[in-house]
């Protein structure tokens, strides 16, 4: 049963990808903890609760780490995600409750307990996972696998021209997560699902079409351009609903920045990477974060050629199959959406 540690800042595509796990047969979600990056930890982890309650996952063991960036002001992005983080949806409350403990204490703990055994997920700024490794630094061989959504390195920014998103909230944490890993076996090196790859997964509204029809919705969910902005989903799927809501926000917000009506669902990709069912390659490289230059703060920068005289410290992702990737996302999807809505 592959069983996963997941450090989130949900957010619409962090949404999305907990969705599509929670669609997976088997999948066991041994925690899943909050980092401050789209809103604030403890909105995040309001919202992931409520979101695995939604898709059929109650009593997963939700817990909040730090509330800010190791060593800048937090940073958060209404404009993007919406004021509650997931665009237009209203979750339900929760009936479940967070978890007291602290999520590094407890991704320490399981790691320690089930050596080998479990899967990192970071779609969230580094914070957390940084925090983790000073008190564990031995963290990377107590997991099986780390698959890490951030950076840009032959791509265009997000944040800033040079800048993706997650990296660019905590600079630093990041910096530390690539030193902890020089040195060591190339099976151990984090996946890194940079912008390069995870731009080229558009959603478009057809896909959220075909996701209602797989789930059986009575009523086709027709999420249009030339809809009014802030127009909400009647589907009678509840998860439909939900997402459609979500994703009707990122599609206007990606318009309004001359990228189309589409969104880009980098942090679905990152979880089908790790959960090992989606296609992509991947070549190790030697990677660090700028964190002095004022004018490129968050910039990651990639060596492939061994130019720095340095071992690789991560296995950046070059190349994937969006095709391929969204009918894995709409029959997942679509079947949990049945079952549960």
């Amino acid at each position: 049963m592959p069983a996963y540690l997941l450090d989130v800042d949900t957010g619409i595509d962090d949404a999305l990808a907990l969705a599509y796990l929670a669609a997976l047969p088997d999948t066991e979600f041994v925690a899943v903890t909050a980092t401050p990056g789209n809103v604030d930890a403890d909105q995040v982890a309001r919202n992931t609760l409520a979101l695995l309650e939604l898709c059929g996952r109650p009593g997963v063991q939700v817990a909040v780490g730090a509330r800010k960036p190791l060593s800048i002001p937090l940073l958060t992005t209404p404009e993007t995600h919406g004021p509650q983080g997931i665009g237009y949806a209203v979750l339900p409350d929760p009936s479940g409750q967070l978890s007291p403990r602290d999520a590094v204490d407890l991704w320490i703990e399981y790691a320690r307990a089930r050596p080998g055994e479990l899967t990192a997920l970071i779609t969230a700024p580094l914070t957390n996972f940084a925090l983790a490794l000073r008190k564990e630094p031995e963290l990377p061989d107590l997991l099986a696998e780390v698959v890490i959504m951030g950076g840009a390195f032959y791509h265009q920014g997000n944040t800033t021209p040079t800048a993706e998103w997650n990296t660019h909230v905590d600079p630093h944490a990041a910096k530390e997560v690539y030193a902890a890993y020089r040195g060591r076996p190339e099976e151990k090196l984090p996946i890194v699902c940079s912008l390069e790859t995870t731009e080229r997964m558009e959603l478009h509204p057809a896909h959220v079409q075909a996701l209602a029809e797989a789930a059986g919705a009575a009523v086709p969910e027709l999420v249009l351009p030339g809809d009014p902005e802030g127009r909400r989903s009647t589907s009678d799927n509840t998860l439909v609903r939900h997402l459609s809501d979500a994703l009707r926000f990122y599609f206007e917000f990606h318009r309004h920045y001359d990228q189309g009506y589409l969104a880009h669902v980098h942090d679905f990709f990152a979880a089908g990477v790790a959960a090992g069912t989606l296609e992509y390659t991947a070549r190790p490289a030697t990677v660090d974060v700028e964190t002095d230059s004022p004018l490129l703060m968050g910039t990651t920068v990639a060596d492939f050629r061994g130019l720095w005289g340095a071992p690789p410290n991560a296995r950046v992702v070059s190349g994937n199959n969006p095709r391929q990737a969204f009918g894995e996302l709409v029959s997942a999807v679509g079947m949990l959406a049945r079952r549960v809505g």
